[in-house]
């Protein structure tokens, strides 16, 4: 299994990230590089609520369940991955960042913890 601690790192310092994270589906923090001025128990339970708020939408129409979900800002976007049925993985990035070599790295992250 890789550093979960250093993939997110990484994110940082490659795409610039400014907030990323692996957490259960119900929230609970597994690792993140998250600032110290955010209050990391709220963004990692909301974006576990926005993916499962995704998956019901999706079980009601018979979808399937999301793999990946992305929300734009003005300045920043958010990319939630699922990781298996029991993880997500989250990152936020500035635009402009190549969302294709980001969701490389993020599956990356995403097949480690899905073989755990």
């Amino acid at each position: 299994m890789i550093d979960l601690q250093a993939s997110l790192r990484e994110l940082r310092k490659e795409f610039n990230s400014i907030a990323s994270a692996v957490l259960s589906r119900d929230g609970l923090m597994i690792a993140a590089d998250i600032p110290d001025d955010i209050m990391a128990d709220t963004f990692t339970i909301m974006c576990a609520t926005m993916m499962g708020a995704a998956s019901t939408a999706h079980s009601e129409l018979k979808m399937g369940q999301p793999k990946t979900m992305r929300v734009l800002s003005e300045k920043f976007e958010m990319i939630i991955v699922g990781a298996g049925k029991r993880a997500i993985v989250v990152s936020v990035v500035p635009h402009g960042c190549n969302i294709d070599s980001l969701l490389e790295k993020v599956n990356s992250i995403v097949d480690s913890v899905s073989e755990s």
